[in-house]
């Protein structure tokens, strides 16, 4: 998510457009850990035998888990890299807009959008970059992608297997760490590459060029990338809270199929009566329980009014087939609010993100809310992975009077700023605010504020840590590049990136099942703890 604060400027002729969004990135730096590990050395092994099996995902999850445990093992910290890398080749061997677009440019179309890219991560990024860096990058890439089983698929049909080794000793000896003064000189290394790649295996310059375009970002931090048309379409779509589908959340289970982790309120999967824990198996008759996650949303996705049959698997059900039509999804960024107190006059409010309509949303469930009888507050932010820098501070505004909100320091001038409270419009009843390890960058600058104004208690699990601002900039060929532009800190000038902000009210288990769009005080330990500090007796007397 991102977007709002817009900034113009003109570089290599092609006009680009910035905004300054608060990402992050689940594709990448986010995938969520469930492993179990015993020890360093079966981690390691566990890893190893997950790459060799080419299950990157898996293999990322196995070395995110045991790096949480030994954060210093440099051959965990390989693993990872590798994965993600390969993992990330994988994918844009997936997206149908880079293989038609991106892929068979010519030698000067691919060269622009390089260049585009080095400007930009050269102008912007938080930290000073190299240009011997950012082309290192892109040669190891290069050198990655072809011991990758999908890039070799695509793009080297009848090339034996010593001739590609052959050809990544040579990228070793000849380009590894080559020093590179400027980004001029770096278009003449790409191309001596080029040209190097055609001699000795027939490669075409599009792929070699697009692997040094995407892995320029590998030098940076996990939330930097280029996007792919299809990934910025999909970006302004979360931006806007609208996109054409079934409104699903879902995530590969080899084996099985899409594991459904959240069904949209209102959305033609949930008016089809799927829930969060369903398992769709197979889309229009074709088997998915093998595919990745890129491969099943493929055969998903498709224009307005058409229609997809998925068959599903229900815990303790029999198989059944559901029929749904695709249309434009709204996301709401309140999904719940609603008193679930009414004897103490406790009001809820759910918000899954921070987009363009929320502050709307946020008013009007405060209205809403207020008209019910509401004296207290909860404000579930769990799962919540952010969004907007400027709709954060609108939201973080309702309930400060005065003072900073929060503040951003970046290299650039343009990326430092200090974000105030306005008193006229303030909501002054006590708030809880719920929080846990998916909760991150917008999210997190509320509860920094909350916390440094005093302004009520945090309950749950510390926050995911995403204390960075990134912004995105429009390139050519429908692309774009999201940088790290700005840290944020909250008012005290506190910044918990990688590290996260701590509850007041510690929660150690939060709830196994927590639908979208539902409130279940039953079996939600958080809310129970919540629900508890504001009536109990000291606190009522208060």
């Amino acid at each position: 998510m991102g977007l709002t604060i817009v900034q113009r400027r003109f570089a290599s002729q092609v006009r680009l457009f910035t905004f300054i969004a608060l990402l992050l990135s689940f594709c990448s730096s986010a995938i969520a850990v469930d492993v179990t590990v015993v020890d360093q050395q079966t981690a390691l092994q566990d890893g190893m035998s997950l790459e060799q099996d080419r299950n990157w995902r898996e293999a990322i999850r196995v070395y995110r888990a045991a790096l949480k445990k030994w954060k210093d093992d440099e051959a965990l910290k390989l693993g990872l890299r590798r994965s993600q890398f390969h993992y990330s080749i994988d994918r844009r061997y997936l997206d149908d807009s880079f293989k038609m677009s991106l892929k068979p440019m010519s030698l000067d179309a691919a060269l622009s959008l390089y260049d585009d890219v080095i400007v930009n991560l050269q102008g912007y990024y938080v930290e000073p970059i190299s240009v011997s860096t950012i082309v290192a990058h892109g040669t190891e890439s290069l050198w990655l992608a072809l011991g990758n089983e999908k890039f070799v698929e695509e793009n080297l049909t009848g090339v034996s297997s010593e001739q590609v080794e052959h050809l990544r000793r040579k990228l070793y000896e000849g380009y590894w760490n080559k020093r590179v003064p400027h980004r001029f000189s770096a278009q003449e290394v790409v191309t001596e590459v080029c040209e190097l790649c055609k001699s000795e295996v027939g490669l075409d310059c599009g792929p070699v060029i697009m692997e040094y375009v995407f892995g320029a970002c590998n030098c940076l931090d996990d939330y930097s990338s280029v996007l792919t048309p299809t990934k910025d379409k999909d970006l302004t779509g979360n931006i806007e809270g609208k996109f054409v589908g079934i409104g699903i959340v879902m995530e590969a289970d080899l084996g099985a199929g899409m594991n459904l982790g959240q069904v949209l309120p209102d959305s033609p999967a949930f008016e089809a009566g799927l829930k969060r824990g369903d398992v769709i198996t197979a889309v229009d008759g074709e088997d998915c329980r093998y595919m990745s996650t890129e491969e099943a949303a493929s055969l998903l996705s498709g224009t307005s009014g058409s229609q997809v049959q998925l068959q599903i698997q229900r815990e303790n059900a029999a198989p059944f087939s559901v029929r749904c039509v695709r249309r434009e999804v709204n996301i709401k960024s309140v999904s719940v609010a609603k008193i679930i107190d009414s004897q103490n006059g406790i009001g809820y409010i759910q918000m899954t993100g921070f987009q363009q309509n929320t502050t709307q949303e946020m008013d009007e469930a405060l209205r809403k809310l207020s008209a019910q009888g509401m004296k207290m507050l909860i404000w579930d932010l769990r799962e919540n992975p952010g969004g907007l820098l400027n709709v954060a501070v609108e939201v973080a505004d309702r309930f400060i009077s005065e003072g900073v909100i929060v503040s951003t320091r970046g290299r650039a001038a343009n990326q430092s700023s200090a974000f105030r409270a306005h008193a006229p419009g303030t909501w002054d009843m006590p708030l809880l605010l719920l929080i846990d390890e998916n909760s991150a960058s917008a999210s997190e600058i509320i509860a920094g504020t909350i916390r440094d104004h005093h302004r009520g208690k945090i309950v749950g699990r510390t926050s995911f840590g995403k204390w960075s601002v990134q912004t995105i900039f429009r390139a050519r060929f429908g692309t774009s590049i999201r940088l790290t532009t700005a840290k944020f800190y909250s008012p005290n000038g506190d910044t918990w990136g990688k590290v996260g902000l701590k509850p007041d009210i510690l929660v150690e288990v939060g709830p196994t099942d927590r639908p979208l769009g539902d409130v279940d005080l039953v079996n939600d330990p958080d809310l129970q703890a919540a629900l508890q500090f504001f009536t109990s007796q000291e606190y009522t007397k208060r």
